[in-house]
């Protein structure tokens, strides 16, 4: 595994918060908190500072509408001079007095010099604002207005005691404006926040799931090892420091160590157990050899014997040799198996796989001269470096088994191509293929499919299984395609400096068809 290419080979998992990392999605929460909580003590704090600072401008707009509320002696209060504003009366603030709303007196406050002396006025509203605020109705309600030309005030409508209607109006320009800068303000805080606890947040959590990283990379060191053959030494573990039975990346490092144990000792246990096998194999096979030898030698000096015997013994005999001969071979086979389990060095040379092409091919048509044989050589001979007399046996093996399982006047085509730095060998035959449910087990020790493809003779199951295991030994790989009509083996082989070899040009078929 590794780290960054896993969003090149998975780029859709990122669309989804369930694909990402650990400590991605920890570092998103812990964001995503520190944004909700900031959002409500901003914005907590943004609507209380403007609830305050509306209560201290409805407060200033019921004294700027009646300056003289609790100030009297006892009597009515004095009245506005519509042509003229009270002194201390805010600057920019708008106070209109009508008893019809075609007669409107007052408007906004400004300050006016003349000679010297500043002194406040009305300043006449536009004929929209002025039917604006006198669409008001005077009921004491204050509300929030947008006045044509002017901005957005505060503004409260009443009725005067003497039958006149009042409307107040008071700027909201500063009040917003310190909304406004306390909302950027606080934002720029909270994403300066943000990005500090992120920042912070990637950083712990990266050294704390520090540990669960090195777990992570002594299962992945695992992983890649071969496991199913061979001796194997796990001496991968997660480091002790790792294995505090207080965490839980410590439980899992204790858990996986464990399962390490376990693991060790089963292989182990398995490959003593191949080595025992694969020695009684070898043994049997080597101590076969010599009874065999002697039957096939008894029953063959029998049958020449110069006194005459019956022909039922004879054909007895004959079968006891056929069987031996069969038994032989088995044996052969088997102990090649066992010589290649144990990694028996190969001869290293050069061989010419054109011409070991040619000699097989015709050794094939001599043993089945009634399939059709054809070749399909290149100009130039390809090279190998390898055991020629084990290539020689794979060839051969390729050839036995679609002679074997296909009918007669099937058309076997062998192949030779060199692509990439590797060899290429190819047995194609037109015969009925292997059935799907075989091909992933074609390579195994005594695997058969006699019940789909035809045979004009029995096999022992062990050709194709000396096929993989001597090309795995050259560093080569086998493989098999089949479909009624077309099976092919593929064998590749790493190529070896060219030789002073003869090219194999000529056999471009070495057989006619059959009468």
């Amino acid at each position: 595994m590794s780290s960054n290419p896993r969003t090149e080979r998975h780029p859709a998992r990122w669309r989804s918060p369930a694909g990402w990392p650990l400590r991605t999605r920890i570092v998103a929460i812990i964001i995503v908190l520190l944004t909700v909580l900031g959002l409500a003590v901003g914005g907590t704090a943004y609507f209380f500072l403007r609830n305050t600072l509306y209560t201290q401008l409805d407060a200033k707009l019921d004294q700027t509408g009646n300056p003289f509320h609790n100030r009297g002696n006892g009597g009515p209060p004095p009245s506005f001079d519509r042509d003229k504003p009270f002194g201390g009366a805010e600057q920019g603030s708008i106070i209109v007095t009508y008893s019809n709303p075609a007669d409107v007196h007052g408007g906004r406050i400004v300050t006016i010099e003349d000679d010297g002396y500043a002194e406040i006025a009305y300043e006449a509203l536009s004929d929209t604002a002025a039917a604006e605020l006198t669409a008001i109705p005077p009921d004491g309600t204050k509300n929030d207005i947008t006045l044509d030309g002017y901005g957005s005030y505060r503004v409260v409508a009443l009725a005067t005691s003497s039958g006149d209607i009042r409307v107040v109006a008071l700027s909201l320009k500063n009040t917003n404006f310190t909304l406004l800068r306390v909302a950027l303000v606080t934002g720029g805080a909270v994403l300066i926040a943000l990005g500090i606890a992120g920042w912070a947040g990637a950083l712990i959590v990266r050294r704390t799931l520090a540990p669960l990283d090195r777990v992570a990379a002594t299962a992945t060191k695992v992983s890649e090892l071969r496991l199913d053959r061979g001796e194997v030494r796990l001496a991968q573990r997660v480091p002790e420091r790792d294995t505090d039975p207080r965490t839980e990346v410590g439980q899992v490092g204790v858990a996986l160590n464990r399962m390490l144990d376990h693991v060790g000792n089963a292989l182990e246990a398995r490959h003593a157990s191949e080595m025992q096998v694969r020695q009684f194999v070898a043994d049997a096979s080597h101590e076969l050899r010599t009874p065999l030898a002697a039957i096939r030698g008894y029953a063959e000096l029998s049958r020449r014997s110069r006194v005459p015997i019956p022909d039922e013994i004879a054909h007895v005999l004959g079968r006891v040799e056929s069987e031996a001969r069969r038994m032989t071979g088995l044996v052969e086979d088997l102990l090649l198996l066992a010589r290649l389990d144990a990694g028996r060095p190969l001869a290293h040379d050069p061989v010419d796989l054109s011409m070991l092409v040619v000699d097989t091919v015709s050794d094939a048509h001599a043993t089945g001269p009634r399939h059709y044989w054809q070749l399909d050589l290149p100009e130039e001979p390809v090279i190998v470096i390898g055991d020629g007399a084990r290539l020689h046996q794979v060839l051969a093996n390729l050839l036995a088994n679609a002679r074997t399982h296909t009918p007669e006047g099937t058309t076997v085509t062998v192949g030779v191509a060199s692509t990439g730095g590797a060899a290429v060998l190819r047995v194609t035959d037109a015969g009925p293929g292997i059935p799907a449910a075989l091909q992933p087990h074609i390579f195994e020790r005594f695997a058969r499919g006699d019940s789909s493809r035809s045979r004009a003779a029995g096999s022992t199951g062990l050709g194709l299984s000396i096929v993989h295991a001597v090309v795995t030994a050259h560093g080569g790989r086998v493989s098999v395609e089949s479909r009624p009509g077309r099976t092919t083996f593929t064998v590749e082989l790493p190529s070896g400096p060219a030789a002073g070899v003869p090219p194999a040009e000529q056999f471009a078929q070495i057989a006619p068809p059959p009468n």
